[in-house]
């Protein structure tokens, strides 16, 4: 199934919608619906001298900012001077993911670490830009 916004597309009859409302047309469809589908953020932590990294793939939105939020808490907790959030693989940041971001380069400031933003795909480049958030962060160029 095709995801929109968090969301499973297809018809009636379980055709996916490739582009959106053709496959309808062609298999003689009428009806679509949306299945709710609930998002997935992958999180790893590693652990190195100098940094903490937390690699994350998938979408950073209202459903998945909590996770990230306790798993960021708790890396800060080992007392690395710098927490790195590997963006790489992240597909999809709605205005709570990018609300977190802030909240949690603050939080990391209180723990006396700073927080880079690292492998920052264009999307999220864009993003940043548009909203006026680029500034706020320090970001890394890909590794």
């Amino acid at each position: 199934m095709r995801r929109f916004g968090g969301y499973r597309v297809a018809c009636e009859k379980g055709h996916e919608l490739l582009p959106p409302g053709r496959l309808i047309r062609q298999a003689g469809c009428r009806r679509v619906r949306l299945r709710g589908v609930r998002p997935d953020l992958d999180i790893a932590v590693r652990h190195e001298p100098e940094e903490t990294v937390v690699a994350l793939a998938g979408e950073i939105d209202i459903h998945t900012v909590s996770r990230l939020v306790a798993t960021v808490e708790e890396s800060l907790e080992h007392g690395s001077s710098r927490l790195l959030l590997d963006m790489g693989k992240v597909t999809f940041c709605d205005s709570q993911g990018l609300g977190t971001l802030v909240v949690l380069s603050r939080t990391a400031t209180r723990a006396r670490s700073s927080l880079v933003l690292t492998n920052v795909g264009p999307f999220l480049d864009r993003l940043l830009e548009v909203t006026g958030l680029r500034h706020s962060f320090t970001i890394r160029a890909a590794q």
